[in-house]
């Protein structure tokens, strides 16, 4: 799969965002940075809470502050953690990353700069959209 164009910089704001993550419990830091067609950037990190299903990570928090600001069309996301390869979101981040950025590159990092371009559609094959839903 090619997948154009890369986003160091993208990269760079994703371990920026990572360094101010609050993982007291994981001790996971994962930073997140999405880019809207516009040019804009927003950050994400995991937040975590002692009820871990209230957790939150960090593309989540990068596509929901984007969505706060009223941008809607993501092109591209960064997603960047210690990690031996290039760190995998969980299955609820592939979720939200196909409804809410359907069409974006997305590209995995870890901390010695390994990464992997991917898209929503790879992440999550046969992924539950709202054309899944009844009318």
């Amino acid at each position: 799969m090619r997948i154009q164009p890369e986003y160091p910089a993208l990269v760079m704001a994703a371990r920026a965002a990572r360094e101010q993550a609050y993982a007291p419990y994981s001790r996971f830091a994962v930073g997140a940075a999405a880019l809207t067609a516009s040019g804009r950037l927003f950050p994400g990190c995991n937040v975590e809470n002692a009820a871990y299903p209230a957790c939150l990570c960090a593309e989540r928090v990068a596509l929901v502050n984007a969505y706060a600001a009223g941008e809607h069309e993501i092109v591209a996301l960064a997603v960047v953690a210690d990690t031996p390869g290039p760190v995998s979101p969980c299955g609820t981040c592939r979720q939200v990353i196909l409804e809410l950025a359907p069409r974006c590159v997305i590209t995995l990092a870890n901390m010695r700069g390994d990464t992997l371009q991917t898209t929503p559609d790879a992440l999550l094959p046969g992924g539950f959209t709202a054309e899944s839903l009844p009318d």
